[in-house]
């Protein structure tokens, strides 16, 4: 069994592993400055705390919740123990809900649209591309 992580921290593929992401996101998101290179020890290699770690995940699951990385930055800086910061980060996701529901909104009617297209396809004369609803469509549109 290999050792996770010593004394003194995790290793840049041991911080990678632990949050679930490839070593060059780590790198990544140190060029961003969403978190900290640690300094190097004159002898041995830089260690990441478990907080480094932990930051990385609250990152990558505000991305799989859609947020972008300027908004992960945002809610990170609002990681305090003030009691209104609730509120803040309560707006923050309802107008990333908004944005999901203008996107659902968008694909529904991209659906429609394609599913109509594809049956007009299916009944029509298609012996030639003038006669693709679809290519037509497109020329059309």
């Amino acid at each position: 069994m290999t050792k996770q992580r010593d004394e003194s921290g995790f290793s840049i593929g041991q911080a990678a592993k632990a949050a679930g992401v490839h070593v060059e996101t780590v790198r990544f998101y140190e060029r961003e400055g969403l978190i900290r290179q640690p300094v190097k020890p004159s002898l041995g290699i830089r260690r990441y705390s478990s907080e480094v770690v932990t930051r990385i995940r609250f990152i990558k699951h505000a991305q799989a919740l859609g947020f972008t990385l300027q908004e992960a930055r945002e809610l990170l800086a609002l990681r305090t123990d003030d009691a209104e910061i609730c509120t803040t980060v309560r707006h923050h996701a309802e107008v990333k809900l908004a944005s999901v529901h203008e996107k659902i909104i968008a694909l529904q009617s991209l659906e429609t649209i394609l599913m109509r297209l594809i049956e007009e396809c299916k009944s029509g004369d298609i012996s030639n591309r003038h006669n693709c609803p679809i290519l037509q469509s497109l020329d059309d549109e």
